[in-house]
């Protein structure tokens, strides 16, 4: 009989260590981040606001330049294919394109990936 009730007990024990039902309210780190991404939106709505209304005005500006924007992206064509910007002592500024040979070159050479330190 004693081993019986011992057998008993200890089979009840994992059930008293079971976790009661948690509470479905928000807990203290939820309710921060909620409050502190509320005072961030309503310390943004004035900029953004503002934001809106400027692109409002410049769309119709934007629209009227899409031809000779898309005339200059065929112009241009990579970006790849040009040498860094140059600055003349006389205030020019030069963006010279890489010769074919150049740029057979870059394609020959092996790119290593960047290292990443840890």
């Amino acid at each position: 009989m004693r081993y019986f009730i011992l057998a008993l007990t200890l089979a009840a024990t994992p059930l008293a260590a079971q976790d009661a039902p948690k509470d479905e309210g928000p807990s203290l780190m939820e309710q921060g981040a909620r409050l502190f991404l509320r005072g961030l939106m309503s310390e943004m709505e004035p900029a953004l606001t503002d934001m809106q209304g400027a692109l409002e005005e410049i769309g119709p500006k934007l629209a009227e330049l899409k031809p000779q924007i898309d005339q200059l992206i065929a112009m241009v064509d990579d970006v790849r294919n040009y040498h860094m910007p140059e600055k003349l002592p006389n205030g020019d500024i030069l963006i010279r394109r890489k010769t074919p040979e150049e740029l057979e070159k870059e394609k020959a050479a092996p790119v290593a990936p960047p290292e990443i330190e840890l």
